[in-house]
């Protein structure tokens, strides 16, 4: 037994020593002393990532620069933002991504076509079906085919097949005159007032109303003045047929009459327009022909501005015109008198306001030339104190 292991050691620490050469990884290689490397230092090396972790079970790797000469290597690179990822199947690192610094989460990268509103803002888009025509003949909608002939054969109105054509058309009636056709009547004093300057004191009224539908009615009209000791001056009365013409216009025809007690009385033929312009403007503007042949026409316009609720500053003017000379009433061809007022009323009640204001009239012409020549004055202005009211 003594003399096999003697004879078999040898053997053994030879295997051992042949094992410990093949494991040196560096067997073979130049490897500089100390004193030689220390005049060119190696730069030193990154911290080691791993260090302080436990590395037991992890299999060490072989250097593939051990032995190489690396004293004339620049500094460390940066760390390789690849290290450790398996780089074999990746295309040629010249190409560049054309999608480099593209934000690709909303991509399908299963190999289908890209979507090209991609990052597009779609919120406020509309996801319903096309906006077409209603209509049946427009394009893109289906065709619609006519209704039965049978769908046109009953009555105009199906519920006379249940209460009888009599009776429907009984209540047809009513829900015209209770929902459609309204009568209603008005009375409106636009002016009543005293006037005070130097051609004396005087009264005035200024009323109309009507009676009627939206579309036919009947109107009428008062207008006259005086002294304030009661001598009247003049009056007119009208009597028209009004008709709505569009929403905010009524024509307007019939008769008008004057009185006067010094001068003649006349019938006039009348045609006129009334209603409200834009910017809410008041007019009443007509033409009046007499049984004399004389043509004449006035028109009037007024507009309320609210300084508050109840407090209106009311703007007036009126004017008058002749086709001829009437000398009998001191009234000239052409343009004959002009008349601007401002009444300040406040609404005590909306049917009843009481105002003040100032009124300024001028004469021109032939009519100016006929106020002279029986020694008056063809300007006056006044001081009014009146009321509004309607009901």
């Amino acid at each position: 037994m003594t003399r096999l292991l003697v004879a078999i050691a040898p053997l053994v620490l030879a295997a051992g020593a042949a094992q410990a050469q093949t494991a040196d990884p560096h067997a073979g290689h130049v490897m500089p002393s100390a004193a030689q490397a220390q005049p060119q230092p190696r730069p030193q090396p990154a911290p080691d990532p791993h260090a302080g972790h436990a590395m037991s079970g992890a299999t060490a790797q072989a250097d593939p620069h051990a032995g190489h000469d690396m004293s004339n290597m620049p500094a460390a690179a940066p760390a390789d933002p690849h290290a450790g990822h398996d780089m074999s199947n990746m295309a040629d690192p010249a190409q560049t991504d054309p999608h480099a610094g593209h934000d690709m989460s909303g991509m399908d990268m299963n190999g289908a076509q890209a979507d090209p509103h991609t990052g597009h803002d779609m919120s406020g888009m509309s996801m319903g079906p096309p906006d077409v025509p209603t209509s049946a003949n427009t394009p893109g909608r289906p065709p619609e085919a006519p209704p039965p002939a049978a769908a046109l054969s009953g009555p105009a109105h199906a519920a006379d097949l249940v209460f009888g054509a009599e009776a429907m058309a009984a209540s047809r009636r009513t829900l015209i005159v209770e929902n459609g056709d309204v009568r209603t009547t008005a009375v409106i004093i636009d002016r009543i007032e005293a006037g005070f300057g130097d051609g004396g004191d005087t009264y005035l009224w200024d009323a109309q109303g009507w009676t009627g539908g939206d579309i036919n009615r009947f109107w009428w009209k008062s207008e006259g003045k005086g002294d304030l000791d009661g001598k009247l001056e003049d009056a007119e009365v009208q009597a028209l047929y009004s008709r709505a013409i569009t929403p905010f216009w009524d024509l307007q025809a019939g008769v008008r009459q004057d009185f006067r007690p010094d001068g003649p009385d006349t019938t006039h033929a009348v045609l006129g327009i009334q209603g409200l312009a834009p910017y809410w403007w008041e007019v009443d503007a007509a033409a009046f022909l007499s049984t004399e042949g004389d043509l004449t026409a006035k028109v009037e316009a007024e507009y309320d501005q609210r300084i508050t609720q109840r407090l209106i500053l009311q703007p007036r003017f009126e004017a008058e015109a002749s086709a001829s000379d009437i000398p009998e009433l001191e009234i000239g061809s052409g343009l004959s008198s002009i008349q601007a007022g401002l009444r300040l009323r406040y609404e005590i009640r909306k049917e009843f306001a009481p105002y003040v204001g100032v009124e300024w009239t001028r004469s021109l012409g032939d009519t100016a030339d006929y106020i002279r020549a029986r020694g008056g004055e063809p300007d006056d202005t006044r001081f009014v104190v009146g009321l509004k009211a309607w009901f």
